[in-house]
């Protein structure tokens, strides 16, 4: 297949997300307490200051994370009804993060995370902004699936806390996107809402050494949008995703 060729197959793809996807200011947030992290939980400590890790680096060590703790982990219920757990995945250098808020029952039998309707909505959302799920990296606050697909409990949020921390400092990404209340007001301490954030440019709090300051977009979860499949809602997610890109410095996909 010729570059060209792959080039406009790329463009149509991103087009197509771009339609299906249709059809600002910074707000301060209501602090809550952070959960706790537990020293043991703590990266070493060639993985805080400065980024110097390279992306073999980086790989090794979310892999020793997940085969040596997360798929083991029993900290809290739900390391009992799970089937897998859900540790993330995608590009460990990558500049942009996707958080959600945990596994529902497709994540739940596969390992993966967001590859159900939702998960196909996400990567709608993701091709159209001319990435590909392989250029991101995608986790949930939580890496067990609660029961019934309800919102992570707070003792489950504590108990996965360290790991996503963790998660955060290895990939130090310059970006990220909160997807739904779970996740926007876990990582932003906060009880304001995502009707109130979306689209507002946040600063993550001083989670972890090297975290403190990267930029934060909160937006609808997919699975949301599905339930309210309005032009208005897919046109605000659609607006914040190409608020991410200029924040990025990429180019701004045309509509034709």
């Amino acid at each position: 297949m010729s570059d060209e060729r792959e080039h406009l197959i790329s463009a149509a793809e991103q087009l197509l997300a771009i339609e299906d996807l249709l059809g600002g200011k910074y707000m301060p947030a209501v602090r809550n307490p952070l959960p706790e992290i537990e020293p043991s939980a703590l990266p070493p400590a060639a993985l805080i200051g400065e980024d110097t890790m390279t992306p073999e680096d980086k790989t090794r060590e979310l892999a020793a994370m997940n085969d040596g703790e997360v798929k083991n982990c029993r900290r809290c219920p739900l390391g009992k009804s799970r089937t897998n757990t859900v540790f993330g995945e995608g590009d460990p250098n990558a500049e942009l993060v996707f958080v959600g808020e945990g596994p529902g029952a497709d994540e739940d039998r596969t390992g993966r995370p967001f590859v159900g309707r939702a998960g196909e909505l996400l990567t709608k959302m993701i091709l159209a902004m001319g990435l590909t799920r392989e250029r991101v990296f995608i986790c949930n606050i939580v890496k067990c699936r609660p029961p019934g697909n309800r919102a992570p409990a707070t003792e489950e949020v504590d108990a996965c806390w360290g790991y996503l921390v963790r998660q955060l400092q290895i990939i130090r990404p310059k970006v990220i996107v909160t997807l739904g209340n779970p996740a926007t007001q876990n990582l932003l301490d906060t009880r304001t809402g995502i009707t109130r954030l979306r689209g507002q440019w946040q600063k993550l709090p001083d989670l972890g050494e090297g975290l403190g300051g990267i930029d934060v977009m909160p937006t609808f979860h997919p699975a949301y949008i599905l339930r309210q499949y309005t032009p208005e809602n897919r046109g605000k997610v659609w607006d914040d995703l190409q608020k991410v890109l200029v924040k990025l410095g990429m180019e701004l996909p045309k509509k034709q």
